[in-house]
């Protein structure tokens, strides 16, 4: 049979579409998207910081969902304090010094306090310069929200609140649920803190 793109769009499609149904058929994770949004909220309450950071698409994950708070996202309101560790400079310069590893868990050192929030992005759960930051975060009192796939990996027991896309293989199909996940929690928060942008 010949190779048609039509039916390998479709095809593609329709998995995203199932991943994402698996990932709501689970009330678990629902709940977690809660949890999420919950510390979020909590956190940006206390004049606490977002730290985010991931590996490839993740930390184009990480970027995204740091200039949703720093910017606008579906109204005007006040900026909110949100960092993703994506700076060549500073991650060049670690790497250099200090190994790839320690490129995120020396950021999270720098700017992280206790009451902050570490959204550590995996999807395989295994990153070691990721594993290194929740590893920081953890000595410091930082809440991590661990966005996983596969299982969750070794992060899955790290993190105080894992959300883990079920049954996808690939990075791609875990990433699309991540960048829902995130504008998700992003927009729970919003409701909390300006109403007013959904009025």
């Amino acid at each position: 049979m010949a190779f048609s793109t039509l039916d390998a769009v479709r095809a593609s499609f329709e998995e995203a579409r199932d991943t994402l149904f698996a990932f709501l058929a689970d009330p678990k994770n629902l709940e977690a998207v809660e949890r999420f949004a919950d510390a979020a909220a909590a956190t940006l309450d206390r004049g606490g910081l977002l730290m985010s950071c991931g590996n490839g698409g993740s930390m184009c994950d990480a970027m995204h969902f740091a200039e949703e708070w720093t910017g606008r996202f579906r109204g005007n309101r006040s900026a909110l304090a949100a960092v993703a560790f994506s700076d060549p400079s500073h991650l060049t310069c670690i790497a250099n010094d200090f190994g790839y590893e320690e490129v995120f868990a020396r950021e999270v050192e720098a700017y992280g306090k206790a009451g902050d929030l570490l959204v550590a992005i995996s999807t395989s759960g295994n990153s070691p310069n990721v594993l290194r930051a929740c590893e920081a975060a953890r000595e410091r009192g930082i809440t991590i929200v661990g966005l996983l796939g596969k299982g969750g990996g070794k992060m899955r027991d790290m993190v105080d609140i894992p959300i883990i896309v079920p049954n996808a293989t690939t990075s791609d199909r875990i990433q699309e649920v991540h960048i829902k996940v995130l504008h998700i929690a992003i927009e729970a928060v919003e409701r909390r803190m300006f109403p007013e942008n959904y009025a």
